[in-house]
């Protein structure tokens, strides 16, 4: 029996999350308890991950993440969700200790072997990062789901948030943009054999230099760019850290073909919900194309991690990257708001 996980999906992989601005409007009507001095990272700063204090040397990092199938194969599927999952806590500067799994599956119309073979590719993925999928929970519903709940371990003072960045700070990215993009065009029918393996080594490469940058006291911040993509991400880096982002268009990392496939107006519903939530914090230049906007907002899956450093160490971040076969790029600085700019978007791209 031939089945097509993405025909289940309203929305694939982090591009089925709440739009920045609703989760905004339900977390503001959410009162927040009396926390314990141990929760060192918290809601507050719409961080990756939830990181708790244990002693003087450790600290526990836990995170959750899961969604719809963004790709039509089961093993891809969960191959992709894990990665992604992981993300967080190697965004935090984190190891990974273990993870269960978080499965939701219509049993009434996915046959079990198709759901073993998604458990297979996450547990696969966990085993490539060194941890076991140690339990979870399962539910019958009627569209698939998968992710893990992550769990892992960092040294209280080597926490990376993404509130850190200094002015002065020069922004990496450790991936090209447009999975979101890709997988638009997958659904459809448009994506080349060549250009899906592409999407997969994007998505189901871990981001494991998050725990080596975790010892650089030069690197001020991190997080990982996924669904809200690029500017939502780096605007939850603004406003923690009460900066403004100043970023060249022409120096983001691109998939090349899903350039190609934008400009042909090829883009995920996520993106137009994502520039309606914080668009208004955005200057693009004048003469911009709607296709820059959508690769600026395009839902990454596993996407890259976004690095603060001071810019002297510069060249040891991007080497850090490189050693683990990633092709990073510097894509901006974290600039003060000049004084009286009251009200000006916190990210402007030249």
């Amino acid at each position: 029996m031939s089945v097509k996980l993405t025909q289940f999906s309203h929305g694939g992989g982090c591009g089925c999350k709440m739009s920045p601005a609703v989760l905004a409007e339900i977390l503001a009507k959410t009162p927040l308890p009396a926390l314990p001095k141990e929760l060192l990272v918290g809601a507050e700063t719409s961080d990756d991950a939830a990181v708790y204090q244990l002693n003087g040397e450790q600290a526990i990092v836990a995170t959750t993440d899961f969604f719809t199938p963004i790709v039509d194969d089961p093993r891809d599927f969960g191959r992709i969700a894990a990665a992604n999952a992981l993300s967080d806590v190697y965004a935090m500067g984190g190891r990974p200790l273990f993870a269960l799994a978080v499965v939701g599956m219509p049993l009434d119309k996915l046959p079990l072997s198709v759901i073993g073979e998604i458990l297979e590719g996450g547990a696969e993925v966990c085993a490539r990062a060194g941890i076991a999928i140690a339990g979870g929970h399962s539910i019958d519903v009627q569209e698939p789901i998968y992710g893990l709940v992550a769990l892992g371990l960092v040294h209280p003072a080597q926490i990376k948030r993404n509130s850190g960045a200094r002015d002065g700070d020069v922004l990496i990215l450790g991936k090209p943009l447009g999975i979101g993009i890709l997988s638009a065009a997958l659904k459809k029918g448009l994506l080349q054999a060549e250009d899906y393996r592409e999407m997969l080594l994007q998505t189901t490469k871990l981001n494991t230099p998050g725990t080596a940058l975790a010892g650089m006291g030069a690197v001020h911040a991190m997080t990982d760019v996924t669904g809200f993509g690029l500017a939502g991400h780096l605007l939850e880096i603004c406003r923690g850290s009460k900066l403004q982002a100043v970023l060249e268009f022409s120096r983001l990392p691109l998939i090349e073909e899903a350039l190609r496939l934008v400009r042909q107006g090829i883009s995920t519903g996520a993106s137009g919900r994502n520039w309606a939530s914080y668009g208004h914090e955005v200057a693009l230049p004048d003469d911009a194309g709607e296709w820059q906007q959508k690769l600026i907002t395009d839902p990454q899956t596993s996407g890259g991690l976004l690095v603060a450093c001071a810019p002297e160490f510069t060249d040891l971040v991007l080497a850090e990257f490189e050693r683990e076969g990633f092709a990073p790029a510097v894509i901006g600085l974290m600039v003060k708001p000049l004084a009286g700019s009251s009200g000006s978007p916190l990210l402007r791209i030249s």
